[in-house]
């Protein structure tokens, strides 16, 4: 936050104590301040847990109903999402929308980065939903919620599984398919549309293996911005 400069955008989450993701977020450098982006329905949840955190320190926390776009293609307005240059900017204030979320969630899919729908609420590691690669997480940065077992993860040197897009024929599998290696369990299927989803999957057993779900062949597909040594990713910064 220290280093943070006005129009500047990093991704991060809040975490639980056990190190696992509660709500993703966005954090924008304004002149005055900050600005936090996260989703509408957790906006509450948010203040009220900020509010435990802020302690002594002075600092003022609000709601705002101010609107928030993504662009795609990216113009010149707003701030470059931090996550991935492909996914375009986000524009905070008046503008006009000529798409609707679905087909941002179609956009975000097709670049294989993981969305909320796929960690839900207090259930997934940042590591899992590939924060580390989407500089969600930054590990030099010091002390924070959950940092314990997120760290713990890193040191491991080696990261059992992942969240990557699969593709099919037709309409996705149900979320919580299983993705079968044969008769060995591979992962398991979160949110998707026809012919593409994401899924958790082991990397030991899925990747470059012959995979079901629902009786049906899957594949899994590795994006341009994975690394071909996912176990060592790279210390991206938030």
């Amino acid at each position: 936050m220290e280093t943070l400069q006005p129009g500047e955008a990093r991704f991060g989450a809040l975490l639980t104590p056990q190190g696992r993701l509660l709500y993703d977020l966005f954090v924008i450098g304004a002149p005055d301040g900050a600005l936090i982006d996260v989703a509408r329905e957790h906006r509450d949840a948010l203040l009220q847990r900020l509010a435990i955190y802020r302690l002594r320190a002075k600092v003022d926390l609000a709601a705002s109903d101010l609107p928030v776009f993504a662009q795609w293609p990216a113009g010149s307005a707003g701030v470059v999402d931090p996550r991935l240059p492909e996914l375009g900017r986000r524009i905070y204030g008046p503008a006009t929308a000529d798409a609707d979320e679905a087909a941002y969630e179609a956009h975000r899919l097709a670049h294989g980065v993981p969305g909320p729908a796929d960690w839900g609420s207090d259930k997934a590691y940042p590591i899992e939903a590939d924060f580390d690669l989407l500089g969600g997480i930054d590990f030099k940065k010091g002390c924070f919620v959950g940092q314990e077992t997120t760290s713990r993860m890193k040191r491991r040197g080696q990261i059992k599984s992942r969240m990557l897009p699969i593709t099919f024929d037709g309409p996705p599998p149900a979320p919580g398919t299983e993705v079968l290696a044969g008769e060995l369990r591979a992962g398991e299927v979160l949110s998707g549309a026809n012919g593409r989803a994401m899924a958790l999957v082991r990397l030991d057993r899925a990747l470059g293996a012959d995979l079901t779900a629902e009786g049906r062949p899957v594949r899994v597909e590795t994006p341009e911005w994975f690394p071909q040594s996912a176990d060592q990713p790279g210390d991206n910064a938030a």
